[in-house]
């Protein structure tokens, strides 16, 4: 890829987003086991992409306690998908050993955990790890631009409980809580071009939450640790 155009992708990114591509993701195959590290930046260049570069992420859907969704706009200055709607909070685990831990996918829940406090703001006091349960896994692979793009293995992660939310208005342009329907609606405005939705939000709607809904007091019965879906 040019340099240039390199450049000019990073025009519209903060200070923070320019340093987070520094990060040092977790490289792996299509089973999800790990093969490697590389930088956030190099594993969402669509270049690195179509040859095949794969990495671990996460996405977190966060309910209230009245089984509203939190929705939130991704800041106008982020890498990917800038300004569109999307899941509470997705993000990587690092390559460093607290998140690189498999059982029970600790290290990826730790990850969330720092994202929740450092994105959306929520106190440490008010959430742990023991909060979050591990859903299942999703594949992806999506364009945001001529530069950019996103290819992993997406642990899916819930959270219900009550939260302060102070989100870091660098990573998140707007949020809400939304019902079933507000979601729906969410959904039916972007299919007609009134509103920009991540790819991996509509799916992860249709494909996981819709049938979740109904039964967020006990979602144990679509627990499926061992599966990946979308491969």
């Amino acid at each position: 890829m040019r340099l240039g155009m390199f450049q000019a992708s990073k025009t519209h990114l903060n200070e923070l987003q320019i340093k987070r591509l520094e990060e040092i993701l977790i490289v792996i195959d299509k089973q999800d086991q790990i093969i490697g590290a590389d930088t956030k930046r190099n594993c969402h260049l669509m270049e690195n992409i179509n040859k095949g570069l794969l990495h671990r992420g996460f996405s977190v859907v966060l309910f209230n306690t009245q089984n509203q969704l939190l929705v939130q706009q991704r800041a106008d200055a982020k890498y990917t998908f800038p300004g569109h709607f999307t899941d509470s909070c997705s993000s990587h685990p690092l390559y460093v050993p607290e998140e690189l831990e498999e059982e029970d996918a600790v290290g990826v829940r730790r990850a969330a955990l720092r994202r929740l406090q450092a994105e959306l703001g929520i106190p440490q006091d008010q959430i742990s790890i023991k909060d979050i349960t591990f859903m299942t896994r999703k594949y992806q692979k999506c364009q945001s631009d001529a530069v950019w793009g996103d290819h992993e293995i997406g642990y899916l992660l819930l959270v219900r409980k009550d939260l302060t939310l102070n989100p870091d208005p660098r990573e998140v342009r707007s949020y809400s809580y939304m019902s079933q329907e507000d979601v729906q609606e969410l959904l039916d405005r972007e299919a007609r071009g009134a509103e920009k939705i991540t790819p991996w939000f509509r799916s992860m709607v249709e494909d996981f939450l819709l049938p979740w809904w109904p039964y967020l007091e006990d979602v144990s019965p679509f627990v499926e640790p061992d599966k990946i879906y979308g491969l």
